[in-house]
């Protein structure tokens, strides 16, 4: 890109700072016509024209004229390419067909994702996506604003509701699943705004199939973390009157057909439209378009918060529209009596007397028959019947207007976020475009007059500002002229002799309007003006208006009439008692205009109010970041990539295109105040002192040199950490032609806002990669710690809990053998007592067993003849920790023996250990009572001393110690 730059001659130095911008601009390049003969660069350029569709960026081009440009666009527009960048503006050429994939959700994510979205092909999403990047980056201004121009049927309200989607997909976008569901409510709905103001507001015409017949300014809301909150809506000159009268070849207002080809029958029966009923107001029915899309318009009022009965009277006071229009007057028979209905036209004002909720009688009268107030009386004069049909007109267009402006209301409320919620925004800007037909009248004029507000703030944003800007800072700059039309404005809002002012006061007079005296006073005031003309030989009063786009004629004939917008107090009165819920909401807090009472002076005309909201919308846009894109007509038929060359060489003169081209290639497109600079880039730079500046409030003008030093520090480190790549090794220019400093300002290309930003980021990332490790280490060491001293707690806790396990341990042991002492010493007393002749019993020693009876835990019986004592001792103490036990037991028959073994439920390992005995004399225990003659019960049960001796001696040969307590068993 730079490359070719190079290629352009002249220079351009700046006298402070030590960076300086090498321009390569001189004078302005003539303006070559599509008849003009080709000179050398000319012929070089488009010597191989294969390769002009290539040129996405039109300031590449050299040499840059009309034509060179023309050719660029026309072998992009073959190629199916339809957006090119133009400098700070991108040109959008409308392909008149569905493009598959060129608005999908991969495409806007693609754009939303890129690193550097200027690099990657031109698209209306690269737009959108600055805008949205400046209101995250919080670049002065903060606010943004879409500004889309164009022709009527160059696409803009195709452009502008992409737009939307792609702030709707992209701001709306949230982690949190939480405010997922509010996320996806605020999406619909502002995008369920779209269909609903396109139905009642847009029509088709000449030129545009879906043109937008008001303008409309939507404000995006977004809040701290840039996600999309809410919207609002600002209308500016719905046009009214084609609601009544619809130009030739042309239609209503969509939402009528909608009705007439979507609805369903019970539906038109309500709306008491008969079966094949035509309509006067709804010319070329039979013409189905795209924008026929009834239920999709039902659907959008439903989500937006419309319930379904406020959406049947809405569509009663539509059809009683439509059955206005098929009302006719006959002439009165007599002067003195009101003009009669002319046949069906009974049958229609009963429809829509019950549609509007008001009495026919009354309706009729408010339509024939006018009230003249004189002092404290009302006098009641039959209209004519010319005026019959301009009442009739005038309560359709007061109906209509309303509804629209509380339709805008009502979504307003449904959409808007509350203040508290929302700090910046961005604005789309979708307004009528230039319009030329050949009878042009009020209309057109405001039309017009919006398109110039528009074009003139362009001019002065860009073309003229500029460049008075890079003078005024030092650098030497040779002025691209350029097409100013602030004439045409001083010729149409002059006050005191304008236009709008002349008409004001012609509007004022309470006199009948008169086209050619108006006519007459417009050359006596304005004659000398060169926007202005007429054509002697056309005998229609009129005045014709040279506009930036080309010449425009308006009839004067009616211009006054709809200037002053009466609306007769009858009318209002009428639809203030009206039974329809949603009229007497509308019409409820109007008071009728009287201009006998409130004064001539006080009547606010129709040019007034338009002037007056369309100032406020240029402070809006004059305190927001714009954001230009131009939509190109290839063609005036809307034929699918047809490009015709004079119509759209038309346009780019129009519009300026060149003129900004030029601009764009030789300029800074990018301007940011030294202390903006230093407070955004100074964390680039290693010096404390400007780190010192940036956390300093002593950043005014007033200290521009020390400024501007730290500028040129944070500058030259930046460049020096530079790599080159192969373009600008390429070019012969140093790096510094990438950025100036001038007085107060440092002036960058794009590149160079581009490097910077990334170098921030880096910064930024490395700053917040220190903090996170700061964060970790110190969350890291709590933590430690926090473990360290939970650890030390409950070190504490278990030991107190060992230490009182072990003293209660230490008390129940001191009492059971407190206890154990005092029962042994019983026992031992008992037993003297009761033993007889110990010396008497014979141990009896058994046979030795068999080894295979051994293996298999059989015990031989006793060989005695009588039944003697058996001791049994409770195995679930004693056994379970004695090595061996005896039992002296005497028993007949081998199953008695093997049932006591049992029962003992010795471990196999073990049962070679125990024996059995005749007496117990050797462990100290005996008894000698009497020998039982039944049968030999044993019991065992569990001991509940089971802790008493917790480790017996296994070498002993018996059990001993206070479990022998219990091995004592009568038997």
């Amino acid at each position: 890109m730079n490359s070719e730059k190079s290629k352009r001659g002249v220079t351009l130095t700046g006298g402070h700072g030590s960076f300086k911008k090498v321009k390569r601009v001189g004078k302005a390049s003539p303006l070559l016509s599509l008849n003009d003969s080709l000179d050398g660069d000319l012929r070089a350029f488009l010597i191989d024209e294969d390769h002009l569709h290539a040129y996405d960026d039109l300031t590449k081009v050299n040499p840059v004229t009309p034509t060179t440009v023309l050719k660029c666009l026309q072998a992009r527009y073959r190629a199916q390419v339809f957006y090119t960048h133009a400098g700070c503006t991108l040109v959008a050429l409308n392909p008149f067909q569905t493009i598959p994939d060129l608005y999908s959700l991969d495409v806007m994510r693609e754009y939303h994702n890129a690193q550097q979205p200027q690099e990657a092909k031109p698209h209306i999403f690269i737009v959108a996506e600055e805008a949205y990047r400046n209101v995250q980056g919080q670049l002065e201004p903060v606010n943004q604003s879409l500004v889309v121009s164009g022709e009527s049927g160059a696409g803009k309200t195709w452009t502008s509701r992409c737009l939307m989607k792609y702030y709707a997909i992209v701001a709306a976008s949230s982690s949190a699943p939480k405010s997922q569901n509010a996320v996806d409510r605020i999406e619909k709905r502002v995008l369920d705004s779209n269909p609903i103001m396109e139905a009642f507001g847009n029509a088709c015409t000449l030129r545009n199939h879906n043109s937008s017949r008001f303008g409309k300014y939507i404000q995006l809301q977004l809040d701290r973390s840039h996600f999309l909150v809410g919207a609002s809506v600002q209308t500016y000159l719905l046009e009214k009157t084609r609601v009544a009268c619809q130009p030739a070849n042309e239609r209503n207002f969509h939402i009528f057909y909608q009705m007439m080809k979507g609805a369903s029958s019970e539906q038109k029966k309500e709306w008491e439209m008969a079966h094949g009923q035509s309509f006067n107001w709804l010319p070329k029915a039979e013409k189905t378009l795209e924008e026929d899309c009834f239920q999709e318009t039902v659907e959008a009022m439903s989500h937006l918060g419309i319930k379904s009965e406020k959406q049947a009277e809405i569509f009663r006071i539509l059809a009683g529209i439509l059955q206005l229009g098929n009302i006719a007057f006959d002439p009165p028979v007599e002067e003195s009596k009101p003009c009669a209905l002319e046949g069906q036209s009974k049958e229609y004002l009963q429809r829509a007397a019950g549609l509007l909720g008001v009495p026919a009688e009354e309706l009729q009268a408010c339509l024939a028959v006018r009230t003249l107030v004189a002092g404290k009386q009302s006098i009641l004069k039959p209209c004519s019947l010319s005026e019959c049909g301009v009442r009739r007109d005038c309560l359709a267009k007061v109906i209509y207007a309303h509804l629209f402006e509380w339709l805008t209301m009502f979504i307003n409320n449904s959409i808007c976020a509350d203040n508290s919620t929302w700090g910046n925004f961005i604005g789309l800007l979708d307004v009528y475009g230039f319009e030329c037909f050949q009878r042009n009248n009020l209309e057109q004029l405001c039309i017009n007059y919006a398109n110039e507000k528009l074009q003139q703030h362009f001019v002065a944003h860009y073309l003229r500002a500029q460049q008075e800007e890079y003078v005024s800072e030092g650098l030497e700059w040779s002025f691209v002229r350029y097409q100013d039309n602030q004439r045409c404005l001083d010729l149409i809002e002059g006050n005191p002799t304008g236009v709008f002012s002349l008409l004001n006061e012609e509007s004022r007079l309470n006199r009948a309007s008169d086209a050619g005296k108006f006519r007459v006073r417009l050359q006596k005031e304005l004659g000398d003006h060169g926007s202005i003309s007429w054509d002697k030989f056309n005998k229609e009063p009129h005045f014709t208006v040279t506009h930036y786009a080309g010449p425009v004629s308006y009839q004067i004939e009616g211009m006054m009439e709809k200037n002053k917008d009466p609306v007769p107090p009858e009318i209002i009165a009428l639809l203030q008692a009206s039974g329809n819920p949603l009229l007497g909401q509308v019409f409820g807090d109007q008071e009728p205009e009287n201009t006998a009472t409130r004064g001539l002076s006080k009547v606010v005309t129709v040019v007034t109010k338009f002037k007056n909201s369309l100032e406020s919308l240029m402070k809006v846009l004059h305190s927001t970041t714009p954001h230009y894109t131009r939509c190109i007509k290839p063609n005036s038929d809307c034929k699918p990539l047809t490009f015709h060359k004079r119509e759209v060489i038309m346009q780019l003169e129009a519009c300026g295109i060149v003129e900004t081209i030029h601009i764009s290639a030789a300029g800074f497109p990018i301007r940011i105040p030294f202390s903006g600079f230093i407070q955004r880039y100074g964390l680039i730079s290693r010096s404390s002192q400007i780190k010192q500046l940036v956390h300093s409030k002593d950043l005014e003008p007033g200290h521009n040199d020390l400024l501007r030093t730290a500028v040129d520090t944070i500058l030259s480190e930046a460049l020096g950490r530079l790599s080159i790549g192969p373009v600008y090794q390429e070019e012969s220019e140093s790096l510094d032609s990438l950025v100036h400093c001038g007085r107060t300002k440092a002036f960058l290309t794009q590149y160079m806002l581009e490097l910077l930003e990334d170098q921030r980021k880096r910064m930024l990332s490395r700053k917040a990669f220190s903090i996170q490790c700061c964060w970790r280490r110190h969350q890291l060491r709590r933590r430690h710690a926090r473990r360290r001293a939970a650890m030390q707690i409950q070190a504490g806790v278990r030991s107190w809990l060992v230490r009182q396990a072990v003293r209660k341990w230490q008390r129940a042991a001191t009492v059971i053998q407190t206890a154990w002492r005092r029962w042994r010493a019983s026992m031992d007393a008992l037993a003297e007592v009761e033993l007889d002749d110990a010396e008497d019993f014979v141990e009896t020693h058994m046979p030795e067993l068999h080894p295979k009876v051994r293996e298999r835990g059989s015990v031989q019986l006793s060989s005695l003849q009588g039944p003697v004592t058996v001791c049994g001792w409770p195995m679930g103490l004693a056994l379970a920790w004695a090595p061996s036990v005896s039992m002296s037991l005497t028993a007949k028959g081998f199953q008695k023996m093997v049932s006591v073994l049992a029962c003992l439920n010795l471990s196999s390992s073990c049962r070679g250990d125990y024996k059995v005995e005749t007496n117990q004399f050797q462990h100290g225990v005996a008894s000698i009572r009497a020998q039982p003659r039944e049968s030999v019960k044993l019991h065992y049960q569990r001991s509940p001393l089971l802790y008493a001796n917790m480790l017996p001696d296994l070498k002993r040969d018996g059990v001993t110690g206070f479990n022998q307590i219990l091995l004592e068993k009568t038997l």
